[in-house]
């Protein structure tokens, strides 16, 4: 629990909420008062590149107040958000922490965790500046709660050139079939993890973008509001197809993180990895340029979406702190020196691209002429007890086998997963 003197600022900095756009005026003569307390999962790679951009930002938008670290590693937030959950319900919630904007955000919602920072949306220019699709998406309740940082790319695969010259594919595959059959020849030629893996969330990815190049984006994203059923032989389908990819995995990946699978890329013992474009951010940390990208086979112009976002607690210790970093996020030069580093595109249509790499130009010209596709793995689509049940599912479906039997476990478990959850997307 926080300190009884954090307690008592928690509360005479709620009433300062509605002029934290002075960011650094009126410090209070308790030390502890300029603390500002950032909650997010971004520990290495250009993760922590970006969060760094955002730090030195801060420090310069909102003099007097000093960055805290809240972090806890891992993947995703899968160990951070079990992390805040816990806080948060033991009343100590950090001022502001890293969530996925869309329907993840629902518990926090729900429960009264968060502020509704609609009004800043337009006092901070965000309003005119976000594509109106993201807005719609993140609108909760008539209500905006988060505010992006950046867009990423979800259905990305990355590859090892060296790798794939070595087996003479030297282009994009495009079909799922064609995908397929390159990693049948990788493995003929010696190579036992053809598609480098990690644990559940990575594996949803992964199912997710088999599902959009079977179903099509429209029926894809009509599994998350109920239009399209996970019953159907369409579903099945691509469960089969996802089991074949699985086949061609490593056989540890229930016990990897994404970094760590990226290490068979890198080291030459994958030909390809899927995983969103903040891997090249990394790639580029580790001093590995010999890769190349495209969009998973068979989901055309498909733009599987999830946007950084961070949301100001309802009983955050320092919420002018907070909501002067929350300011320092939504500007344009707050999020060209984030996406430049992490390897995401802004949120903001408006912000710079300085320093941006031709993938970042290319991703951004991309988010506005493809179709946007929302992510369940990345909490876009769904809740964070429908991710939970999702994860699980394909967790069980993994150490199983991929026997007929377990594929319609598979099934069975995700539709149970949305007739359960569904009513809260």
């Amino acid at each position: 629990m926080r300190s009884t003197r954090r307690a008592l600022a928690a509360v005479v900095g709620a009433a300062v909420l509605l002029v934290a756009s002075a960011c650094g005026t009126g410090e209070d003569d308790d030390s502890t008062a300029s603390k500002v307390e950032v909650f997010t999962w971004w520990a290495e790679g250009g993760e922590k590149a970006g969060l760094d951009a955002l730090v030195s930002r801060f420090t310069t938008a909102c003099p007097g107040k000093e960055f805290t670290s809240g972090v806890v590693p891992g993947g995703a937030g899968v160990n951070a958000k079990q992390v805040l959950n816990a806080r948060l319900q033991q009343n100590d919630p950090p001022d502001v922490f890293q969530v996925h904007a869309g329907a993840e955000l629902l518990d926090h919602i729900d429960a009264g965790q968060i502020k509704d920072l609609t009004s800043e949306f337009s006092s901070w220019g965000l309003t005119g500046a976000l594509p109106e699709g993201l807005v719609e998406t993140i609108t909760v309740n008539g209500r905006l709660w988060s505010v992006p940082a950046g867009v990423h790319r979800a259905n990305v695969v990355w590859t090892n050139d060296q790798v794939l010259a070595e087996s003479g594919i030297l282009t994009a595959p495009k079909t799922l079939d064609d995908f397929i059959a390159n990693l049948g020849k990788l493995r003929r030629d010696g190579i036992e993890s053809p598609l480098a893996l990690g644990r559940d969330w990575t594996q949803l990815m992964l199912l997710e973008s088999v599902l959009i190049s079977d179903l099509g984006p429209k029926k894809f994203t009509g599994l998350f509001t109920g239009a399209t059923k996970w019953e159907g032989k369409a579903v099945r389908a691509a469960i089969d197809d996802y089991a074949k990819i699985l086949d061609f995995t490593n056989a540890d990946r229930d016990s990897l993180d994404w970094p760590e699978a990226e290490r068979l890329l890198i080291d030459g013992k994958a030909g390809y990895q899927l995983m969103g474009d903040w891997l090249a951010a990394d790639l580029a940390a580790n001093n590995f340029s010999g890769y190349d990208s495209f969009t998973f086979p068979g989901n055309g112009k498909a733009f599987q979406w999830l946007a950084d976002s961070f949301a100001l607690t309802t009983g955050a210790p320092n919420p002018a702190g907070g909501a002067c970093w929350l300011q320092t996020v939504a500007s344009p030069e707050g999020q060209q020196a984030f996406n430049a580093e992490k390897g995401s595109i802004p949120a903001r249509t408006d912000a710079p691209t300085t320093g941006f790499s031709d993938y970042q130009l290319k991703a951004s010209a991309d988010w506005k002429s493809g179709v946007a596709v929302p992510s369940c793995a990345h909490g876009s689509a769904c809740s964070q007890p429908w991710q939970n049940a999702a994860n699980a599912a394909i967790g069980a479906f993994s150490a199983s086998g991929a026997t007929a039997i377990d594929k319609a476990a598979l099934q069975s478990a995700l539709a149970a997963a949305a007739k359960q959850f569904i009513r809260q997307a």
